[in-house]
Order: C-alpha cells, then structure tokens, then sequence
C-alpha cells in the first residue's frame, strides 16, 4: 500500500484521505439489524419488498454479504456482532442478542434463521439463542449441514458426514415437482 500511495499523485492521496475520513464519520450501525449503513436504518431493513417477520441471525457483517450475494433470501437480518465464546471471554452480553430478543418479544418476528459457523462457539451461540427465543413460540431453523454438492465422502471430515446421516433427508425432497 505504502509503494502505491508512493507512485500516486499527492493530490490523489489526498483525496483518497479524505475520502476514508468522511466514510469513517458517516458510516454506522443499523439502529434495526446491525448491518452497516450511511443511515440510521440500512437499505435492507428499510426495503418494503422484504419479509421482516423472517430475521436471518449471523456472526458479522461479511455474512449479511455473502447470503445477500446468493439473491436467495428475501427477509431480514440481525448481526450479533461476534459469537460466544468463554475461552476468549466473550459473554452473551458483549454480542447482540438482548435487541433480537427485544423485537422478537414484541411480536415482530415469526421465523429465526440462525446461520452461524458450525464451530464450538457457533453452536454454543446457537443453543443459547434457542433457549432465550424458545419462549416466544417461533419457528427457529439452522442452515442445512452436511457433505457440500459435488463433494466426495471421502474428503469429509467425521463431523460433517455424520451430521449429514443423522440430518438425512427423504429422497422425494430432492425431485423436482
């Protein structure tokens, strides 16, 4: 980075400073979701065309723009903003959940997504938010695990290919209708 803003004009970096400047003073949290966003509420929270009875929970931002880049999902999000996890001394209370379960309370949500890494702190996150949402009598779904498409056995670990047996599902599911 350094040798490129050598070669480049002053006037360019400059420009490119005060570019970073305003972004940093501009740029903030979703009051709704956590989402990055130039407003108080992000372009999609804000999309009329959206479900925001269907919330789709993840570890962090790059996760909103993963999903987003599928086109697939057509509801919310909510970013906890991290995962619990007791060996780095990361507590429930130091991640966003009090707000999820705040709109949740409030009736605004029917279905949680919960798509969070499937790491020892992904499925504890996970199972803590099952118990503080299991309450408020919603759907709660996880994304499917299991041997990616057009993986072979043999390259998957123990973990996953018996995630996949246990979590199998009937071969009609998988005929086009």
């Amino acid at each position: 980075m350094v040798l490129h803003l050598l070669r480049t004009s002053p006037e360019k970096v400059e420009r490119f400073g005060d570019i970073l400047t305003r972004l940093r003073k501009e740029l903030r949290y979703c009051k709704n979701c956590h989402n990055i966003s130039g407003s108080e509420i992000c372009s999609i929270c804000s999309d009329p065309r959206r479900d925001s009875t269907l919330v789709c929970v993840v570890e962090d931002i790059r996760d909103v723009i993963a999903i987003e880049n599928t086109s697939s999902y057509k509801g919310h999000y909510h970013v906890l903003g991290g995962l619990i996890s007791p060996m780095d001394g990361i507590g429930p209370s130091q991640i966003n959940i009090e707000s999820l379960c705040e709109k949740t309370g409030r009736g605004e949500v029917q279905e949680v997504i919960a798509a969070l890494s499937t790491t020892m702190e992904g499925d504890t996150t996970l199972f803590y938010l099952y118990k503080k949402l299991k309450p408020y009598d919603i759907r709660i779904s996880t994304l499917a695990r299991g041997v990616a498409i057009g993986g072979a056995l043999e390259y998957a670990d123990e973990v996953t290919l018996g995630r996949s047996i246990i979590n199998r599902i009937p071969y009609e599911n998988h005929l086009v209708k």
